[in-house]
């Protein structure tokens, strides 16, 4: 068994919206696609020689775009936060680069507070200066912008709950609801829900029992207040697991999906699942999109300009259109991109 919990039966419904669907088996995929005249991809940056792990939000009239800047993929070089805005789109300049010396800073996330800020949260890796491939320990930073968005602090040490300080705690993305910020901490291999109200402090919530080497994740609620997580694995079958809770959030069910998963992110849209991953195809890796439907159903595929080192999308729908950034290194050195897709192309 992948999970330690005992799951009763191989499906596990679940509410959302309003509307009880299953994401245990997905299925074959109905339709695959690459991208077309009617998706516009464009890089927007480039500067360094190594450019991944974006987000992607919408603050106050803006589009802000947040990713890591180093050597390589890791370690190499100590790596920074790079954090970009652009009014539609084509036209971008750099707002923040966040960085702390002695730590590799990597993969910020980025997200609007309640008080109406952005806080970066990032990982915080500590190399051995000598043998730069042994990681010594890990803690989240976080950096908050002005009610501008164009200035940020610098990177702090956010503080964990004791109860599951490890010396190797990661909370990798956070999503606020109804005041409260809630994210995954898998550090330790163990992945724990936690919470915060001030970006600073984060509190345990409750232990998932999900094997496989989770790590990323992905948080999302319903209108219900349910919290749906998406998680990747990198041991056993590798394949992804959905993890759901009702509030408070400390009975959990789970349900694999047959997908493997890189960089996961995901939003709920029109009766759909939309999920930006890697895609590990037999011909390499590239990022795409996958459409499931309430029933658990991979209905459509779009493979997106990419391959080699790639993947970790942000995903924002406005104005008619999915913006999707992500990183690959199909035209060479990897940098950044940003995909317009038409909410059309994402209709089965």
């Amino acid at each position: 068994m992948y999970l330690r919990l005992k799951i009763q039966g191989l499906l596990i419904s679940m509410s959302l919206l309003g509307i009880c669907f299953v994401l245990f088996s997905c299925g074959a995929t109905k339709k695959s696609m690459k991208a077309k005249d009617t998706i516009q991809v464009s890089k927007i940056w480039d500067t360094a020689p190594h450019s991944a792990f974006t987000e992607l939000i919408w603050f106050k009239g803006a589009f802000y775009c947040s990713f890591r800047e180093g050597s390589g993929h890791m370690p190499g070089t100590d790596g920074k936060a790079r954090i970009i805005r652009s009014v539609d789109g084509e036209k971008w300049e750099s707002v923040a680069l966040l960085e702390m010396e002695g730590i590799d800073v990597r993969d910020p996330k980025i997200s609007v507070t309640p008080d109406g800020r952005i806080m970066a949260m990032i990982g915080g890796s500590v190399y051995d200066q000598k043998v730069r491939s042994k990681l010594l320990g890990m803690y989240p930073l976080v950096s908050f912008s002005d009610a501008s968005g164009k200035n940020f602090s610098a990177p702090e040490k956010a503080v964990i709950d004791p109860e599951v300080l490890t010396g190797r705690n990661w909370i990798w993305r956070v999503t606020w609801h109804k005041g409260v910020g809630y994210g995954i901490d898998y550090g330790s291999r163990t992945p724990y829900l936690m919470k915060t109200t001030d970006g600073k402090y984060f509190e345990k919530v409750s232990k998932l029992d999900v094997d496989g080497y989770p790590n990323e994740s992905a948080v999302r609620f319903d209108k219900n207040d349910r919290i749906h997580v998406l998680i990747r694995r990198e041991e056993g079958d590798q394949m992804g697991v959905f993890a759901q809770s009702e509030p408070p959030y400390t009975n959990w069910s789970y349900n694999k999906i047959q997908m493997r998963l890189g960089g996961p992110n995901f939003i709920f849209h029109n009766n759909h699942i939309i999920i930006g991953s890697r895609l590990y195809e037999p011909a390499g890796a590239q990022t795409g999109i996958r459409i499931a439907d309430l029933n658990g159903n991979f209905l459509k595929t779009i493979k997106l300009p990419s391959k080699g080192d790639t993947s970790y999308p942000g995903m924002v729908v406005h104005n008619g259109k999915l913006w999707f950034s992500y990183y690959s290194s199909h035209e060479g050195k990897t940098s950044i991109y940003l995909a317009k897709i038409p909410l059309k192309e994402l209709q089965p």
